[in-house]
């Protein structure tokens, strides 16, 4: 049985090895789901994993990850708000396989928090998901988000598509 005591933080500079070991991690498990390729990522030095570290504490952004009382990193999430907008984006969502779904409550927990952060920010949050990922796109509706009939040009694949997804927050929801 899976242990699914956690807590959910900001990430730090200091986290960036568990930073990179977590998306490496993603990128392997769901590839179509982040713009960067597995083999671009492994090529990052640790000044790129420290920076991406730091986006936990920053004042544009948030990422939150969720570990387990003995120091495992399960799962990821992070927003900002995009520059020429008010709406923050919903970013970098990752749940270790074994710790996904409603029984281990990882993923609701680090959606409530990111969504809390937005709420703060804005009345709405948006998120962009791969037309072929219909796992998360399930995800996303079970949890309010609406498709909005925008689409974009998936940037590693311009070919595919990403449909954009809406939910509406109010301040302490």
């Amino acid at each position: 049985m899976r242990d699914t005591r956690f807590s959910i933080r900001p990430t730090t500079e200091d986290d960036w090895r568990e930073v990179r070991a977590l998306r490496l991690e993603m990128l392997g498990d769901t590839p179509i789901a982040f713009g960067e390729t597995l083999d671009t990522a492994r090529t990052h030095g640790e000044a790129e994993w420290k920076t991406r570290g730091r986006r936990g504490t920053t004042d544009g952004g948030i990422v939150l990850a969720a570990i387990t009382e003995d120091g495992r990193w399960i799962g990821t999430m992070g927003a900002y708000t995009p520059q020429y907008t008010t709406v923050p984006m919903l970013v970098g969502v990752y749940v270790t396989p074994k710790f996904r779904g409603t029984a281990a409550g990882v993923t609701a927990a680090l959606l409530a928090s990111v969504e809390d952060w937005a709420a703060q920010r804005s009345d709405r949050i948006l998120l962009h998901v791969h037309e072929d990922n219909t796992r998360a796109h399930a995800l996303y509706a079970k949890h309010g988000y609406q498709d909005t009939g925008r689409t974009f040009p998936y940037v590693l694949d311009p070919s595919r598509r990403e449909l954009e997804m809406v939910k509406a927050l109010s301040p302490g929801h």
